[in-house]
């Protein structure tokens, strides 16, 4: 069937970079774009017209939240070493256990992905919480994950997440490293073997990953085999790093370099790296070395950074700037990595951010999109994704341009950049095939699935209590911001009501 799309702006491609089309079109066919301009003359079996709106490619999302977020949990209340949000001694000597059953993981899945959809992210790859599981992700929750995927619609990039050590506290409220090579070494073996059975599955919507958990958890032989799978297949690989305080001294200590140095050393620094989240440099003033070396190796190795803003920014973290990153030749790409999976958020947010670190706008809200679109695109090695010409995959994102909330729209990335948000999101089409229409995803009972988060979310919350220290009462750590006041056993309409302190 082919499709045209019209509205009153459209988000083109010519000489590399985005365009700005008024009273635009866009025509596909199948999964591919045949045409983005003005006065399409060819036959039509469908037409569309979304009136005052933004059609354009959809997100490139590199950071990608598969999860129910239990961010919150943690949003002002405490360190979160209070909180569960770091393995005790004493829960690692009880033994880790899985918080949820195979069908829960496949639910939570099922969630974070219409929640991605819903905010014009067409092509993801997907990050899930390691705390509430008895190690990391295997092969079999994986291959779930990839039949749900495939038949959601979605555009992913997928593999079992390893990892050969975690971070724990010991009984002085120390943190410490806990070891296990050999679990290490069976992720990598099941990472393998997902390679083998689902690249390129699902029409080519379903893409293999080496997804190794963040970099202080890894053991050298691991990387090691980690780089050789890479270099031989050339596929993605995305690794935390860079991106806390505790992270870098604790790969100085154990490597005796910075954690892009190891990298470097582990031969995994490559143009189909994905460094998530690439903010404390060898330069950074919180970092005790000192001079560029980190800088020149992300500029010259070609790997990207996936820039998430808000969730750093809620602890007042950020980049030393996302402007002198992109400037100096570094790959930025964009990523939501907690709830909401909002990108416009995140390029309002990171927009803020760099201001507040050059001390003025040094970067655009265009230079945002553009890393959520077409950095991430190229960072997957994929030039028929994130921008909209012919040739192209026809994954489009509308975003309604009509509510009040925007004002005046006399550009549209500025207008939502200032005041829109994935709310706004109207339709999205993943390979040419329609997964969200009217501002709801196609074909999901969103009630249904809200109650399913919520009942997932309890269960999350119940082992966060389990793994803090001294295993106290949730009510007692994830305390509400005020007094909370409910109904006594009696009280009616005009009776008194207390303060519960249940």
């Amino acid at each position: 069937m082919r499709t045209l799309l019209t509205a009153a702006w459209v988000v083109g491609y010519e000489a590399g970079g985005h365009v700005l089309l008024r009273n635009g079109e866009v025509a596909f066919e199948g999964d591919t774009v045949l045409f983005v301009g003005h006065g399409f003359d060819g036959p039509v079996d469908r037409r569309v017209d979304y009136g005052q709106a933004m059609i354009g490619p959809g997100f490139v999302d590199l950071d990608a939240l598969g999860d129910v977020d239990t961010e919150v949990l943690t949003f002002d209340r405490g360190p979160a070493e209070t909180l569960g949000r770091v393995w005790t001694e004493d829960a690692l000597r009880r033994g880790p256990s899985e918080t949820f059953t195979p069908g829960e993981e496949l639910a939570k899945y099922r969630y974070g992905f219409t929640r991605l959809l819903r905010n014009g992210i067409t092509s993801a790859v997907p990050i899930t919480s390691m705390l509430y599981r008895q190690w990391a992700e295997s092969y079999d929750e994986m291959a779930g994950v990839a039949h749900l995927a495939a038949d959601m619609g979605l555009r992913v990039w997928l593999g079992p997440c390893y990892m050969s050590g975690l971070t724990y506290q010991n009984a002085a409220g120390q943190l410490a490293r806990h070891w296990d090579e050999a679990r290490g070494l069976q992720g990598l073996e099941d990472a393998e073997r997902f390679i083998t059975d689902f690249d390129g599955t699902a029409g080519g919507r379903i893409s293999a990953a080496l997804l190794p958990d963040r970099i202080e958890t890894q053991m050298p032989s691991v990387l090691k085999r980690t780089a050789d799978i890479q270099r031989a297949s050339g596929i993605v690989l995305r690794i935390h790093c860079c991106q806390s305080t505790y992270e870098m001294e604790t790969v100085l200590a154990l490597r005796g370099t910075t954690s892009l140095g190891w990298l470097e050393q582990m031969s995994l620094l490559t143009e189909r790296t994905i460094l998530p989240h690439g903010i404390y440099l060898s330069d950074h003033p919180q970092i005790r070395v000192t001079g560029q070396d980190d800088r020149l190796r992300l500029i010259s190795t070609g790997v990207t950074i996936a820039h998430c803003p808000v969730i750093f920014g809620r602890d007042g973290e950020f980049l030393d700037s996302f402007a002198k990153y992109l400037r100096s030749g570094i790959r930025m790409g964009m990523g939501t990595d907690t709830h909401p999976c909002d990108m416009i958020q995140n390029i309002r947010v990171g927009r803020m951010l760099n201001a507040v670190a050059d001390g003025g706008p040094t970067a655009s809200a265009a230079d945002f999109y553009t890393a959520a679109t077409i950095g991430g695109a190229d960072a997957l090695g994929r030039p028929d994704l994130g921008r909209l010409a012919p040739g192209t995959k026809a994954d489009i994102a509308v975003f309604d341009l009509a509510g009040l909330h925007l004002g005046p729209v006399d550009d549209p990335i500025h207008a939502l950049a200032l005041a829109g948000s994935g709310r706004d999101c109207r339709s999205v089409w993943v390979a040419g095939r329609q997964l969200v229409q009217d501002f709801a995803v196609v074909g999901v009972d969103e009630t249904a699935l809200g109650a399913e988060a919520r009942r997932l979310y309890a269960k999350a919350r119940m082992s966060h209590a389990d793994r803090a220290p001294e295993r106290p009462d949730p009510d007692l750590i994830f305390h509400a911001s005020y007094p909370v006041y409910s109904p006594k056993l009696g009280c009616g309409p005009g009776r008194s009501r207390g303060i519960d302190h249940g």
